[in-house]
């Protein structure tokens, strides 16, 4: 069965066979695997082409922006500014459908700037810390 899912102002065609489910992105032709797909949702994937929207550019200077995959609450703030930090370091704890995920540096550096506190609900790609 085919089902249409809004999420996020996305529209998603979440195909479901027997123990199996697909979501392929309707907009923009990307692509998102939710679950192990069946051949023919693959093959559907691989011949839209996918395209990235361009991040938007940071200004001179300012590092590199840490932001949440998805949106949540900030259960905890790890980092604080000026913090050298390592790859892989848990920056921010996020609540996100009832699971908690870590928001990890994506390299070593040192953080310039905390945007996002405790308590507080972010959405998808919104900027946490800024990473130098």
């Amino acid at each position: 069965m085919k089902y249409v899912i809004t999420l996020n102002g996305k529209k998603y065609e979440v195909e479901v066979e027997q123990h199996e489910a697909t979501a392929v992105y309707v907009g923009e032709a990307e692509a998102v695997q939710a679950a192990p797909a069946a051949p023919a949702a693959e093959e559907k994937a691989a011949a839209a082409p996918a395209q990235a929207a361009p991040a938007p550019a940071a200004p001179a200077g300012a590092g590199d922006p840490v932001k949440s995959p998805m949106p949540g609450t900030i259960l905890d703030v790890r980092v604080s500014v000026n913090q050298a930090v390592k790859e892989g370091d848990v920056l921010f704890i996020l609540e996100a459908m009832k699971m908690e995920n870590e928001i990890v540096a994506p390299r070593a550096g040192t953080i310039t700037s905390v945007t996002a506190e405790k308590g507080a609900s972010v959405q998808t790609d919104q900027i946490l810390a800024t990473l130098q």
